[in-house]
């Protein structure tokens, strides 16, 4: 299961030795270490829906982070691990969140290793999204990702705009919670309970591609991924058993965002084809920003955003015709204080979700967070949240940088 953490490992620490021999002579080494310790505090105030989930959940969790970088800064090794220590034994887990090598030269780039990529504009769902597999223990909304085996290519042209070139040899499955978390289905799933439609299963090689651009106020991004779905398809047998399989896929996406005085607008939309199911799906919607109000700077954005996904049974996202309306907060004061509180309606049921997240610097080294999730009026035929209509919680996380 880790042999693709193993062979990136060595490749990688095998460039590091080679070049810091080459570069020590000179002292042209420039290295930085920084680790992150964080207490957190989950609290589901609801009685548990099924066997065996409880209430109270402390964790702990540490993220290392080294970066070293010669040649003059054109060359260098990042890493980011993650370690969580958790009341639930599938939330207790580590991952190598990025290692890779990098090397820059005029108007390329290229990466080889485990790395984060992010694509997207949208604030409700992160449609165009695919690189990463979603550590689905670490943040209910899909926030958090697991390093992806790659090799990036990056061109980058004044004229015309930046071509990303991806190849990803090797497919991470997603996590789930374990027997005591929260927001599961009634049973629990497991990675071995998820299979693949490709042959070559977790070893099938995968590519992707994406352009972007800008064009005064307009920011484009159009990308096209091949191989294992990042998103596990789930289906029912007559007998009532499970079916579940990542699907080979291609996904063509699109992510625009235009910029016009305190207005942003933004649109992310795909089209997924697979055995299963062709399907489209968008997020559009805008953001205004009422600036510096109080004279203080003082920022108080209004969002709105519509979800829509065609899918229907097949979705492992309750996002299927919904309303997404919110307010983004920034006191832009030396603490960095920040709020954002939104809502999720469904357009065809009463299904809703009400959301709270705010955050706030102490000193030079510690962050407080607060988050809290509220499932309110959950319809019984909703595939997914149906399971979670009393997983409503209150989360409290205090950080120390060193």
């Amino acid at each position: 299961m880790q042999r693709h953490f193993v062979f990136c490992a060595v490749i990688v620490l095998e460039l590091v030795l080679n070049s810091i021999q080459a570069q020590s002579k000179e002292n042209t080494l420039q290295q930085d270490f920084e680790l992150e310790v964080e207490a957190e505090y989950r609290y589901f105030y609801e009685a548990p829906a099924f066997n065996g989930q409880k209430d109270h959940f402390p964790s702990l969790a540490f993220t290392p982070e080294y970066t070293i970088k010669w040649n003059k800064g054109y060359e260098a090794i990042n890493f980011i691990g993650f370690f969580r220590l958790d009341r639930d034994d599938a939330r207790t887990h580590w991952d190598i969140r990025e290692l890779y090598y990098q090397k820059a030269k005029r108007n390329w780039e290229l990466s080889l290793g485990l790395k984060k990529i992010y694509w997207g504009v949208t604030e409700s769902n992160h449609l165009v999204d695919i690189i990463n597999q979603t550590d689905g223990v670490e943040s209910f909304d899909g926030e958090q990702k697991l390093g992806q085996p790659m090799v990036h290519f990056t061109l980058t042209t004044g004229s015309v705009g930046n071509f990303d070139f991806f190849y990803l040899p090797y497919h991470r499955k997603r996590t789930f919670p374990g027997e005591k978390g929260r927001l599961r289905f009634p049973f629990v799933i497991t990675k071995d309970d998820i299979s693949y439609e490709s042959d070559a299963q977790e070893w099938r090689q995968d590519i992707a591609f994406r352009w972007s651009h800008y064009f005064g106020a307009f920011d484009v991004g159009i990308s096209h991924f091949y191989g294992n779905g990042r998103e596990p398809l789930f289906t029912f047998e007559p007998n009532g058993n499970l079916n579940a399989f990542y699907p080979v896929i291609n996904q063509t996406g699109l992510d625009l965002q235009v910029t016009h005085n305190a207005f942003l607008w933004k649109l992310e939309s795909i089209y997924r084809s697979a055995k299963a199911q062709d399907f489209f799906a968008l997020v559009a919607g805008l953001e205004f920003t009422f600036s510096n109000i109080d004279g203080n700077g003082l920022d108080i954005g209004l969002l709105g955003e519509y979800l829509y996904d065609e899918r229907d049974e097949l979705a492992l996202n309750a996002l299927q015709n919904d309303v997404f309306l919110g307010s983004r907060i920034a006191f832009n004061d030396t603490q960095d204080t920040s709020i954002l509180i939104g809502g999720i309606s469904d357009l065809e049921s009463s299904s809703k979700i009400f959301s709270i997240e705010a955050s706030r610097r102490f000193g030079s080294t510690w962050t407080a967070e607060i988050e809290a999730r509220v499932f309110n009026s959950i319809a019984p035929d909703e595939f997914i949240l149906s399971n979670f209509q009393q997983d409503s919680f209150f989360r409290f996380t205090i950080r120390k940088y060193f």
